[in-house]
């Protein structure tokens, strides 16, 4: 009988961390989310309204998000970049960050995020 030398490891779904989207109208989605995305791409995965118009590479600020404040301290330090993108964003609060920056993590796990009541794309906002 062989043996595997690097037997791929096996997810345990029971385990994966609960991530919840509140939407706009205050309408709550909990989803067990993969450790290593996103939470623009785990709202993506998940037909959630967040829109990420540059698909993730920092160079707007539609994936902005309202962090819970329990779990915002947990969160490591925005980048200047990231901090310069918030600046653009509609409805900004003290625990706002953008969703593509937000890596999930196990210690994540419960997350809540709320999407803010508008974006503001200035691609196509400009006039």
């Amino acid at each position: 009988m062989r043996k595997l030398l690097n037997p791929k490891p096996q997810r345990n779904l029971l385990n994966m961390p609960k991530i919840t989207f509140i939407d706009t109208q205050g309408n709550k989605k909990t989803i067990d989310a993969q450790t290593g995305l996103s939470i623009l791409e785990i709202a993506h995965q998940n037909k959630i309204d967040l829109e990420g118009s540059c698909e993730g590479s920092l160079a707007c600020s539609t994936c902005h998000v309202i962090v819970e404040s329990d779990f915002y301290e947990k969160l490591p330090n925005a980048s200047e970049e990231e901090e310069d993108m918030l600046d653009l964003a509609f409805g900004l609060t003290h625990t706002s960050r953008l969703g593509c920056q937000i890596i999930l993590t196990e210690e994540l796990d419960g997350l809540t995020v709320s999407l803010p009541a508008a974006t503001r794309n200035m691609m196509v906002d400009k006039k």
